[in-house]
């Protein structure tokens, strides 16, 4: 599974649900403004259960953009050393999203989220009900394409990390079960197939022309 790189403009945003990336494979990097000189002893105690998971990042030096200039430097050098990675730039800043842009271009998975909250797998690993929790497996199935998992305990680890840990096993196994159930997981044996829905592709209706 990719890892998430969360990295926080906390001049710019001051999060405070951070707890939320807890059990889930994170990587977190908060990046402190030069004239930041105090950090809320709530973002603090937040951050230790992630132990060397997280850091702060504190610029030397003020300018315009010079935070965003750092946490662009630092999505670059990630990128070439994990290019499997998925980076979330946490950020109201709309300027990020020319890079954003570029970094989806050359294949690079990136983001920007103005809350934790929104961050794909939060999202799903959030999801209450049982149709909630089977559209978004099967939408995560669809997106793996031709990298779906092929055998049972496969998939059963997939479904555990992409709800991050938070289901027991026994509720693993229902979800598995309900996958079963609807007929969109196949098993024989220990071998796994699909029956998932077809992406669906919104059509365009033809330009209407004048007739006159």
């Amino acid at each position: 599974m990719k890892t998430n790189y969360i990295l926080i403009d906390f001049e710019n945003i001051q999060p405070k649900n951070l707890e939320l990336l807890q059990g889930g494979l994170f990587k977190i990097k908060v990046f402190i403004g030069h004239n930041q000189t105090k950090l809320p002893l709530e973002v603090a105690l937040s951050l230790q259960p992630f132990g060397s998971d997280a850091e702060y990042i504190r610029i030397e030096g003020s300018g315009p953009n010079a935070l965003d200039f750092h946490i662009a430097f630092y999505v670059g050098q990630l990128a070439a050393e994990d290019p499997n990675g998925y980076f979330h730039i946490i950020s109201k800043d709309t300027g990020f999203d020319p890079l954003i842009k570029h970094l989806k271009s050359i294949k690079i998975f990136a983001q920007r989220e103005k809350d934790i909250a929104d961050i794909p797998l939060i999202k799903i690993s959030n999801t209450n009900t049982v149709e909630e929790k089977i559209d978004a497996v099967v939408d995560n199935l669809i997106k793996r394409k031709a990298t779906k998992p092929r055998t049972y305990k496969t998939l059963l680890g997939t479904l555990k990390s992409l709800f991050i840990n938070k289901l027991s096993d026994n509720e693993l196994s229902n979800l598995m079960d309900e996958l079963v159930k609807r007929k969109l997981v196949i098993i024989t044996e220990d071998k796994v197939n699909y029956n998932l829905p077809d992406l669906q592709i919104p059509t365009i209706p033809p330009a209407e022309t004048d007739s006159t």
